[in-house]
């Protein structure tokens, strides 16, 4: 991986797919812990579904902004969900990270969330957020930087399952949810 932007600077739906198997590195408390993305869904500026539909705001500026950084919002009143910024400087897109497997430093995360164990420490995107202490602290957050860093790994070739995304009342049918196919850590299977 030569430039992380480069590398995000494509069409969103592509992107999310290429994140699959991809890491989280994740400092916490001198402490470092890994994880594989095993779940994504694609957002950008043309779909209604997406925070930057409605055009760049204050709580949207990041997702306008280089690939590469943290988008954090809030959610519900309770909780965070983190997105990795693609697309380009300008154009407002961002995928959401929906799961992660933990690779190693499983003892950390087990931690933040309360002693959790299993697929229960990080199978959706409030859950990781909370093990990996992602908060809005980390909002607008450079990729290729302490505490949090994206490590690029080699591209998935095959499976990969491809559905319609959760939990949004907008462009509910658009195929821009992937996963790595019978990974435990998938928060849900496609419907």
């Amino acid at each position: 991986m030569n430039d992380l932007s480069e590398t995000l600077d494509g069409a969103v739906d592509v992107i999310a797919r290429r994140l699959l198997g991809c890491e989280l590195e994740r400092e916490m408390d001198g402490e470092v812990t890994r994880a594989r993305i095993v779940e994504t869904e694609a957002y950008d500026q043309t779909d209604a579904a997406s925070h930057s539909y409605k055009g760049r705001t204050p709580r949207t500026d990041i997702m306008f902004g280089p690939s590469g950084h943290l988008y954090v919002y809030f959610t519900y009143g309770m909780h965070y969900c983190c997105n990795i910024v693609v697309g380009g400087e300008g154009y407002g897109a961002a995928v959401l990270i929906r799961a992660v497997e933990p690779m190693s430093g499983e003892h950390i995360l087990r931690r933040r969330r309360g002693d959790k164990s299993g697929v229960e420490i990080t199978n959706g995107p409030a859950k990781l957020c909370q093990a990996l202490d992602i908060d809005k602290r980390l909002n607008g957050h450079d990729l290729r930087k302490p505490p949090l860093r994206l490590l690029m790994k080699p591209e998935l070739t095959d499976e990969i399952v491809v559905s319609t995304r959760i939990g949004i009342s907008q462009a509910r049918d658009k195929q821009w949810r992937f996963y790595m196919k019978d990974n435990p850590y998938v928060s849900r299977n496609s419907r």
